[in-house]
């Protein structure tokens, strides 16, 4: 028995932490908690780098694009989490499915690209101090950012497609908590080998290449900072670094262990709590790290929770 993948089809059942019936109170507190945490914390940087004329400068450019980034990603995929974890109903629709697939993907693609952007931001900020202000122009800034987001969403479009012309058999359980490319494509009842090849290039060009330039920018800015004689100057170079740097090694370290580990070494339960993670913890450690390591986002928000406070008192 098999069915295609008409509008009029029938959805899916993510079955989630359903296994684990006394863990999903708990869940549904704790991601509800971490979910407004990461609205509010995102959307805070956003404003703080709008509002604030001494963060208009390509860092906090490339972190407001991040942070947008952060609250589409995990609001196309929590509230459908929360509603499952609080009821009995566990289904989506073949709709939800779909844009919940093609949004979460396209997004992620996009944060991969746009995090090695911005370590090539540091490395210029490091590396070439006296030529950043004009290397890292306004309309180059634009250009990477669209270059980001385009890549993300062209191959979402590949991938997501390819996924979900599968023809998907039988009992339509996702054994998980919302629609991604490995789980859908395990649905299948055809041979699935190209896909599984397509979703490993896609992983190799949108995890290990920006991750390699990643390091490989990271590398010159090491050799740059123990260049530089001031114990001073080299805490100040480092603590312009490691708030992405941090911001990196949580994300990539949980994404790849997902996507480049082989399903047969993993079990399913760590699959789900590996994605939770870098679906919800993530996203909401990112304003926390890049606001509670940076002095010049501190000293903006208490700029502007100051003027707040006088207008009040007059």
């Amino acid at each position: 028995m098999w069915w295609g993948n008409d509008s009029d089809l029938p959805g899916f059942i993510l079955v989630g932490f359903s296994d684990r019936p006394q863990l999903e109170l708990i869940l549904f507190g704790v991601i509800l908690f971490l979910y407004l945490m990461t609205l509010l914390g995102n959307t805070t940087i956003i404003l703080v780098s709008l509002v604030d004329s001494k963060l208009h400068t390509p860092m906090y450019f490339f972190l407001s694009h991040l942070s947008f980034l952060d609250l589409c990603f995990t609001s196309s995929i929590i509230p459908q989490l929360l509603v499952n974890l609080r009821g009995s109903d566990k289904s989506i629709t073949y709709g939800g499915c779909v844009v919940q697939l093609y949004v979460s993907l396209a997004l992620g693609s996009t944060e991969c690209v746009l995090l090695a952007v911005m370590s090539y931001d540091r490395y210029v900020a490091v590396c070439r101090p006296l030529h950043y202000a004009f290397a890292m122009h306004p309309q180059l800034c634009m250009t990477l950012a669209s270059m980001a987001w385009l890549s993300g969403v062209a191959t979402t479009l590949v991938q997501s497609t390819l996924t979900m012309q599968l023809p998907f058999c039988g009992h339509r359980r996702v054994d998980h908590f919302f629609c991604e490319v490995p789980v859908l494509i395990k649905l299948a009842c055809v041979d699935t080998t190209f896909n599984q090849a397509e979703l490993f290039v896609a992983s190799v060009l949108f995890l290990v290449l920006p991750l390699s330039l990643i390091l490989v920018s990271y590398g010159y800015i090491t050799q740059a900072v123990l260049r530089i004689k001031s114990a001073t100057g080299r805490q100040k170079a480092f603590g312009t670094c490691s708030s992405h740097l941090l911001v990196v090694t949580i994300f990539y370290g949980t994404i790849i262990f997902m996507y480049l580990q082989p399903a047969k070494s993993r079990s399913k339960d760590q699959g789900k709590f590996v994605s939770l993670f870098y679906t919800v913890v993530t996203p909401m450690l990112n304003p926390l790290i890049y606001t509670l390591r940076n002095k010049e986002v501190k000293a903006a928000l208490k700029k502007i929770l100051g003027n707040k406070t006088l207008s009040r008192t007059f």
